[in-house]
């Protein structure tokens, strides 16, 4: 497996227990299909802080959160919701885990930012504005 190169410090993350398991038997399982996506997701889930589930803090984005994010360089503003591939729709606003844009959002804080690949391979600054627990 190769490392992705980092264009900057990752900030520190936070992930559920129950989230870190589950997300990192997935990752482990979609390898072949989608490297770079689970070579990043399981980077992620190795650096994170895990905390048991009822003390992640509320502005946490974790599974099935509604996060607001922008991305700093084209200023364009999202809303979506992060859930497990067989809910994911992106015409519904909710985005895989397993996709670039979701592994990225997972365990940041509001008002935290992070240097993130796009699918074309273009280094994005995604910056959390808000997360919704449901």
């Amino acid at each position: 497996m190769t490392t992705h190169r980092k264009a900057r410090a990752r900030p520190p993350i936070q992930i559920r227990e129950t989230d870190a398991e589950r997300i990192g038997n997935l990752a482990i399982e979609a390898e072949e299909r989608l490297p770079l996506v689970t070579e990043l997701l399981l980077a992620e889930i190795n650096r994170a802080k895990v905390v048991p589930d009822s003390r992640l803090p509320g502005d946490v984005v974790a599974m099935q959160s509604t996060v607001k994010f922008v991305d700093e360089a084209s200023g364009v503003e999202r809303t979506l919701q992060l859930v497990y591939p067989q809910a994911a729709d992106i015409e519904a606003e909710r985005i895989s885990i397993l996709s670039l844009v979701g592994a990225g959002l997972l365990g940041l804080r509001t008002g935290q930012s992070i240097m993130w690949p796009d699918r074309a391979g273009k280094q994005r600054l995604l910056r959390i504005v808000d997360v919704v627990h449901v």
